[in-house]
């Protein structure tokens, strides 16, 4: 018969794919796929016809991998509030499936890969606004404005309306007003779209000492900035058609897209639908793939006419 003694506890099982899952949620991969592709549709608007391979192919990886290795940083810092809040508790630092050293590790691999790849095969601007934008998300935003203001999405939007500018450059070189553009209609979105998650999630920022606007002014407030940030974001998305920018096809597209925003956000005020915020913030996703979707469609209706003709 065997004693306690005689029986060996059998070591840990080491399980490549947690740790392979461990990582890639570390990325925030849902985000880095939204960044990635507006950084493409910014590269394909650049140019008239098929953008060249190396830009395309490289500039993608590299504004990827930057886009990723910041969301690892912002991890780390707020792993002790995502371990608070259920949307974020089952991250891999607040269950410990990751510690901070092998999150920093990673996240340095891979910032110093993007460098690398920018710089190497796409072109010094690009990888100089990438960091910038990095440096932005992961720590101005996260390490500070974050827990200092409740204007902190607003000013950090800056970072994350990057993309389609950094995709424009990679293939282009230069900075191009309407690369710009592009990038007023993510700073014109991101309010509305993180503000609607805020109502839902207020208890929760409350408790963890987050600094945003439904804690700090209300949610009857911040109800109203919802409404006028998308009111804003409605005119900005008419500027790429003022412009000659995009043409009658992206510009109906839009303003159909932008009235279901108003009308989920003018629903928000009365405050007798408690799922309207998080359906809010749902459509807005769906909202910005779509607008983006139409300018390239848009793009290359002409082109195709063109070719058929």
């Amino acid at each position: 018969m065997a004693t306690p003694e005689s029986i060996k506890e059998e070591p840990p099982r080491f399980d490549v794919m947690q740790l392979w899952c461990d990582y890639y949620e570390l990325c925030k991969p849902r985000v880095v796929a939204l960044i990635i592709f507006t950084a493409v549709v910014g590269m394909l608007l650049a140019v008239p016809g098929m953008v060249p391979l190396q830009p395309l192919i490289f500039g993608t990886l590299g504004i990827g991998l930057a886009a990723a290795s910041a969301a690892a940083i912002n991890q780390v810092v707020d792993q002790k509030v995502d371990a608070d809040m259920r949307r974020t508790q089952n991250r891999p630092l607040p269950t410990g499936h990751l510690n901070n050293t092998q999150a920093l590790i990673f996240s340095a691999v891979l910032g110093i890969a993007s460098m690398i790849i920018l710089v190497a095969l796409v072109n010094l601007l690009t990888a100089f606004l990438t960091l910038l934008s990095l440096i932005g998300y992961a720590f101005v935003y996260t390490m500070y404005l974050k827990r200092a203001t409740p204007q902190n999405i607003v000013i950090g939007g800056a970072a994350g309306a990057a993309p389609p500018v950094l995709g424009w450059t990679a293939v282009t070189g230069q900075l191009d007003p309407n690369s710009l553009l592009l990038f007023l209609i993510i700073f014109a979105w991101t309010p509305p779209h993180f503000w609607a998650l805020a109502i839902h999630r207020a208890e929760e920022y409350a408790k963890v000492g987050i600094p945003m606007l439904p804690v700090t002014h209300g949610i009857p407030f911040t109800r109203l900035q919802v409404l006028f940030y998308t009111i804003i974001l409605v005119a900005v998305t008419a500027l790429p058609f003022a412009v000659k920018m995009s043409g009658w096809l992206y510009f109906s597209g839009a303003m159909l897209l932008g009235v279901i925003f108003l009308y989920y956000a003018i629903r928000m005020q009365s405050g007798k639908d408690e799922r309207i915020p998080i359906k809010t913030f749902a459509y807005s996703i769906v909202y910005l793939m779509l607008i983006f979707a139409l300018l390239l469609i848009d793009h290359y209706v002409p082109l195709l006419k063109q070719a058929v003709a």
